[in-house]
């Protein structure tokens, strides 16, 4: 060890320390979201063994299962947030804006398959949860005010589908690239809901 501190120097070897717990951290994380989608009920220790890090890391990390599934749910926040401000719905012309963030969330969903509703008891979670909903909302409108989706749509019905269709993309075509999937979910979106669908 101290070997290596004198090829790195203390920066670098505390560099190297701290990117080491940064992937430990992510790895128990992508794990925790994994196991935690298939069993609601998945323990710290067993989330630790899958991800091959010692359970006393985890248990140093966090004080109980409780918070390790809120930084699991954060994450994947973090991540929705991000597809949807590289999506970037109010700049972007709206056809790009929707394939962009179609592609961000299959990702989001593939990496955290989680399911955030699980989490209506944690108001400050929750509270970020609707408002990824209401800027997709916003964006749906428009989408419709500028001729891309046809109008008269119950409201919140193209939000709810286009949701179901990313979610199905990243679990049922596991086969194709984020960008291959975001493709079919384009094209199955706009072949119900685009303008030209309507009836003359």
């Amino acid at each position: 060890m101290a070997d290596v501190r004198l090829e790195c120097g203390n920066d670098g070897y505390l560099d190297r320390v701290r990117a080491d717990a940064a992937r430990n951290l992510e790895l128990v994380l992508t794990t925790g979201a994994r196991m935690l989608a298939e069993d609601p009920a998945a323990s710290m220790a067993a989330i630790a063994a899958e991800a091959g890090v010692d359970r006393r890391t985890v248990y140093r990390r966090f004080a109980g299962r409780d918070e390790l599934l809120t930084a699991v749910y954060e994450a994947r926040l973090d991540a929705i947030e991000a597809a949807i401000a590289a999506a970037r719905f109010r700049e972007a012309p709206v056809a790009v804006a929707l394939h962009r963030y179609a592609e961000g969330i299959v990702g989001v969903n593939r990496k955290w398959p989680v399911e955030l509703s699980r989490m209506r008891t944690e108001p400050e979670i929750w509270a970020r949860r609707l408002r990824a909903v209401d800027e997709v909302e916003e964006f749906l409108q428009r989408a419709a005010d500028e001729g891309l989706l046809r109008p008269g749509l119950p409201a919140g019905w193209p939000g709810h589908v286009l949701g179901q269709l990313v979610h199905l993309a990243a679990r049922e075509l596991p086969e194709l690239s984020e960008a291959q999937a975001a493709d079919v979910v384009v094209d199955t979106f706009l072949r119900g809901f685009g303008r030209d669908t309507a009836s003359p």
